[in-house]
């Protein structure tokens, strides 16, 4: 079983006014839940054990968008510095895939996948999926279903974060950054209705910004 730093349901988190938020957000947004700086130590780790697991193969890291693009660049940056500074290296390529299954701060049945007909490319190939929450966890099952009609040789799921919701399906990915409470988390690439992936650290939305950015 993926191993994980858990926040708690009744994690208190930390006052705004600790940390460095863009003035734009300020009213927006509840309190800090995982700051900057602890994701980072978080996707390091992460990376060494991706390399422990995965080392000796090309690797296709392939990022989910448009909500990973933070999370995946980070991550590959502490690969690529462990394959410069380490005797086990790997050999890494990325691409791209978008899934969309949000309108406003709801998750619909409906989930799109843009770009899967270049999925064919992965065939034999070691795939790692990059991706920035797991939610109800139907999302990634559908990716993975379209994965493996393309016969890829391995697949692995890295998720910076996992959400604790009785939504779930029950799938948990291969690895997990953080195990967190079921509220709408923004900040770091995550968004709501394209806002806030400008934000660094991770932030419980509150109920006012969910009408003011409503689409």
């Amino acid at each position: 079983m993926a191993s994980y730093l858990q926040i708690a349901d009744d994690e208190k988190g930390h006052d705004l006014d600790l940390f460095c938020v863009p003035r734009h957000y300020e009213n927006d947004l509840d309190k800090v839940i995982i700051p900057h700086g602890l994701i980072m130590d978080r996707t390091e780790r992460l990376a060494r054990d991706i390399i422990r697991d995965m080392g000796g193969h090309h690797i296709v890291a392939l990022c989910v968008l448009k909500g990973g693009y933070k999370f995946f660049a980070d991550l590959l940056d502490y690969i690529k510095s462990l394959n410069q500074n380490s005797d086990k290296s790997v050999p890494l390529t990325v691409d791209f895939i978008r899934v969309k299954s949000y309108c406003n701060d709801k998750s619909t049945n409906n989930v799109k996948v843009i770009g899967g007909d270049e999925l064919s490319n992965l065939s034999g190939k070691n795939v790692l999926i990059v991706e920035d929450i797991v939610e109800t966890g139907r999302t990634m099952e559908t990716l993975l279903s379209l994965l493996s009609e393309c016969n890829p040789k391995m697949v692995k799921v890295v998720s910076l974060l996992v959400k604790r919701t009785p939504r779930s399906s029950g799938y948990r990915p291969d690895y997990i950054g953080f195990e967190v409470p079921d509220a709408f988390l923004v900040g770091y690439a995550l968004d709501y209705n394209e806002y806030f992936r400008d934000l660094s650290h991770i932030c419980i939305l509150n109920d006012q910004a969910k009408e003011k950015y409503k689409v």
